[in-house]
């Protein structure tokens, strides 16, 4: 199996580390890290950025200091996971507000001035793992997952990322029985698989 470049973005907002999306990204990163990936990380929570409040702030404005680092992660990786937990149907307002400024003209997609879609972050893949409370099937047959739904089309296949694959781990605030382990598992398995 090739060695990938993988960028893992923490996407829980508290800034604490005690929650079952912190506990995904270290089991991940330790699969990624012992199959011997090269792997960067990302804390959206720790990250200190403003809400953009303009189009043309998005258009041309400058990415705030603490993201232009991350910017250089993205686009060293050939392999994003995004992990947080899904708030009123979506993901969290940080995590959106986080791929807002970082997913700006010139970097993710072609200048507003640019004729033709240009797909800058064409050549990586992503996985997106969210945590839900209630059950993941249920999230997927009645509620459609429209948030994923468009993350992965809206934004990640928007800007060239392809192909997105998902991991819904739902029931995480109801009795364990087992299943956080079997997560736990599975996903140092994906790691380990860069996948």
């Amino acid at each position: 199996m090739a060695s990938r470049r993988i960028l893992i973005i923490q996407g829980h907002p508290d800034r604490g580390g005690d929650h079952f999306c912190h506990v995904l990204s270290d089991r991940y990163e330790a699969g990624a890290r012992a199959a011997m990936h090269d792997v960067r990380r990302v804390e959206v929570a720790h990250l200190d950025f403003p809400l953009l409040r303009s189009k043309k702030k998005w258009d041309v404005g400058a990415v705030p200091a603490a993201l232009a680092s991350v910017q250089q992660d993205i686009a060293w990786a050939d392999h994003l996971v995004l992990i947080f937990p899904l708030w009123l149907g979506d993901m969290p307002a940080l995590v959106k507000a986080f791929l807002e400024q970082v997913a700006r003209p010139g970097f993710a997609i072609g200048k507003p001035t640019q004729k033709g879609e240009v797909k800058l972050l064409r050549g990586r893949s992503a996985r997106i793992v969210v945590t839900l409370g209630m059950p993941a099937f249920l999230y997927r047959w009645y509620f459609g997952a429209h948030a994923i739904r468009s993350l992965e089309r809206n934004i990640l296949r928007f800007v060239g990322v392809a192909p997105v694959r998902r991991s819904l781990i739902g029931l995480v605030e109801g009795k364990d029985g087992g299943r956080r382990t079997r997560w736990l598992a599975a996903i140092e398995r994906l790691g380990t698989r860069g996948a």
